[in-house]
């Protein structure tokens, strides 16, 4: 047996750690700070004298100071130490029992769950380390999170440009069909002489055989006719697994294009097109909330990760984060979970966030514009994606409670 298996054995053997107490009970000057930085401006937490679900993690953060050691932190010094200095947060689940109120006492249990590997990733070869904390008011529960985290080392092996999404052949005859996705528009080719439609787009009308081209603009409304799901090989700009699907247009075309659900698609379906970066995707017709573009500058980075009491270096060191392998410096896991908080709730004001449970793809840097798009699933689901010029940054569902 290795030392690392030793110490996971450890570890997992010991089960939940001692309660540790956070540096300050919850307080409006934090949630303040907090708010401020995040941008969110809803009046409830001074109102009702609560702090925001997504700042959970925050209370018992530990900033400057070491403290007593958990089962990340003892994992990650392993990882150090056996060549795997680089680190990435890929998943997290949050449970929110309720809000914590101000003047409370908040304490963390926490558990390592899985460690896995070696595993080779597009950003090298690495080990995904799995824990479980419990945060506590007293004796009582009131949040929940499964935290996991990538520990990995840089690799010679080439890796597909993830910034680098597939462009389209323009042509002459379907170039009004990209003029169109350019402009929010799905086109569809229309003769000039017969008034058929088709697509993909060709020089000579199929039915008659006139050479004049006309085009309409599609409802961009439609049903999913077939679909394929893509696991290999990498292809740019997209991260797999993702979903192609055969659309059947309301206008009686056929269309292929990538199917974003937040559910497995079914055939029959139907289906709504959008646009990102220029292509036209396809979503299920379900109820959506507002767009959000949030430039992320800098300052937001940096006053942000303050604002969640993450002085890690990446966060406002650019030198430091460009050794580190990133080009810029980015936005830490906490921020992006108040984030996606706050785009729900600045449309859903009512309601009460009960779980947040995201995925990280690409890191959102300083200078990337940030997109959100939401879709209502269900009264308590709603499916977030945020979203840069790289791909998808986070994609997740929030859990609310009317």
């Amino acid at each position: 047996m290795t030392e690392m298996d030793e110490l996971v054995s450890t570890l997992l053997a010991a089960g939940e750690t001692a309660p540790r107490r956070g540096r300050d009970p919850v307080n409006l000057p934090m949630i303040r700070n907090w708010l401020e930085a995040i941008g969110d401006t809803s009046p409830r937490y001074e109102r009702d004298l609560v702090a925001p679900p997504a700042m959970i993690q925050v209370w018992t953060m530990r900033g400057l100071s070491p403290g007593e050691t958990d089962p990340l932190q003892a994992m990650s010094s392993a990882l150090d130490d056996a060549g795997f200095p680089h680190v990435v947060a890929t998943d997290s689940e949050q449970v929110y029992h309720r809000y914590p109120r101000v003047g409370e006492e908040i304490s963390v249990r926490s558990r390592l769950e899985s460690v896995v590997g070696p595993k080779r990733t597009a950003l090298g070869e690495g080990w995904f380390v799995t824990t479980r904390s419990t945060w506590f008011s007293g004796a009582e529960p009131v949040a929940s999170m499964t935290f996991r985290i990538l520990k990995y080392r840089e690799t010679s092996t080439p890796r597909v440009a993830r910034d680098d999404p597939l462009r389209p052949v323009v042509t002459a005859d379907n170039a009004f069909f990209w003029a169109g996705a350019d402009a929010g528009e799905l086109r569809i080719q229309r003769c000039g002489e017969c008034g058929s439609l088709r697509h993909p787009p060709g020089p000579a009308c199929p039915r008659c055989g006139a050479l004049k081209q006309e085009h309409t603009v599609a409802a961009g409304l439609g049903t999913v006719h077939s679909f394929v799901v893509h696991h290999h090989p990498p292809v740019p700009g997209r991260r797999a697994p993702f979903t192609v699907g055969l659309i059947d247009l309301a206008e009686g075309v056929r269309m292929v294009g990538e199917v974003r659900s937040p559910r497995p698609v079914t055939i029959g379906e139907p289906v709504r097109v959008f646009f990102d970066r220029g292509l036209p995707v396809w979503r299920p017709d379900l109820p959506q909330l507002d767009p959000w573009e949030l430039p992320v500058t800098p300052t937001l980075i940096i006053s942000t990760a303050l604002a969640t009491r993450d002085f890690q270096d990446v966060h406002h060191d650019r030198d430091a984060a460009v050794r580190r392998g990133g080009k810029d410096i980015f936005l830490n896991i906490l921020t992006t979970t108040g984030l996606v908080q706050r785009y729900v709730t600045d449309q859903l004001p009512d309601a009460d966030v009960r779980g947040i449970a995201i995925r990280l793809g690409t890191p959102c840097f300083a200078g990337d514009t940030l997109t959100f798009t939401g879709t209502v699933v269900s009264p308590e689901k709603i499916a977030v994606a945020g979203r840069t010029a790289a791909g998808a940054h986070v994609t997740g569902t929030v859990t609310v409670a009317s």
